[in-house]
């Protein structure tokens, strides 16, 4: 990409989107493409179409979706199914016909099967069932994995899908309804400690394994991959280590200095026994992350404060 090259960040403001942002900006990109969701729909295809057509951008980082936890998504089905569908297949289609030059589709981990081998290998996919409890998210995934594929087969586009793993970071999102299992964990933390509670409890049993990656060194990855990677396969994004829900747990109490009881809720699901992700690809490209897990909690939990925390009164 050239430094005036128009860019399209499509999901800016979510935790993907704005460090996908704040690396392109930081690289010299500064002819950036934005819009919030209540000034352009992106499940609606004649909208699309037109904001292409107007902007014309070069390049587009398709990082906008409906997302959430195993709540959210088990709730919300139809809409976790519909709503990310009807957007990555405006956005592909209409950039084919557009003809931009280069897309880069952001997937999910959850696209893998719930039983298939560990470490997570890209020619894992379509292998076996899905986790039952974000069935719909992860096939809206993989369709705009193959929409990816198929316009490159078909009108040789070079659009390109990558699969990030469990992602934490800046403006991440909290709600304990709707949020993945690392925020959610720094909210309960944080607030049981500023309430004087005893305990905090933990979805499941703690025993599943999650592997977790800093929201930024995924930005760096998609920059990175946008620059020197076109192949027709997917890439995984990680770190390629994992961690339990439990040694999570202890490790964000830590950080956050809450100092009581964890409780674990075996009543609640535990979802899929482990993800972690074969990063090899990536990592035989030239690229690795480089913010730890620790570190990456601290940067969180400080973010968090300063957005969620009400000031004293004087």
């Amino acid at each position: 990409m050239n430094k005036e090259a128009k860019i399209y960040v499509a999901g800016h403001r979510g935790m993907v989107g704005s460090a996908i942002c704040r690396r392109l900006k930081a690289n010299g990109y500064n002819n950036i493409i934005i819009r919030t969701s209540s000034e352009l729909d992106l499940r609606n295809q004649q909208a699309v179409q037109e904001f292409f057509a107007n902007e014309r951008p070069d390049y587009v980082f398709l990082a906008a979706a409906k997302v959430g936890g195993i709540h959210a998504n088990n709730t919300f089905r139809a809409e976790f199914l519909y709503d990310n569908l009807m957007i990555e297949a405006n956005i592909i289609h209409t950039a084919y016909l557009h003809q931009v030059t280069k897309l880069m589709f952001l997937g999910s981990s959850c696209i893998y099967p719930k039983l298939a081998p560990q470490p997570l290998r890209e020619d894992y996919l379509l292998t076996g069932p899905l986790e039952q409890t974000n069935e719909p998210y992860a096939i809206a995934k993989i369709a705009g994995i193959k929409l990816c594929e198929a316009y490159r087969d078909q009108y040789s586009c070079n659009f390109i899908s990558v699969m990030p793993t469990n992602l934490y970071g800046y403006n991440d999102n909290y709600d304990l309804n709707n949020s993945h299992v690392l925020p959610a964990l720094i909210r309960k933390f944080h607030e049981a400690k500023e309430n004087g509670s005893n305990e905090v409890v933990v979805w499941g049993t703690g025993s599943p394994m999650r592997e977790f990656l800093f929201a930024d060194d995924l930005a760096d990855a998609c920059l990175y991959l946008m620059e020197n990677y076109n192949e027709r396969e997917l890439v995984n994004i990680g770190t390629g280590e994992d961690i339990s829900i439990k040694e999570l747990a202890l490790l964000v109490k830590e950080v956050t200095g809450f100092e009581g009881e964890l409780v674990f809720d075996s009543t609640k699901p535990d979802g899929t026994p482990r993800k972690l992700m074969d990063v090899s690809k990536l990592h035989n490209t030239g690229f690795k992350h480089k913010v730890e897990l620790r570190e990456g909690i601290k940067l969180a939990y400080e973010d968090f404060k300063q957005k969620h925390t009400v000031p004293a009164l004087s």
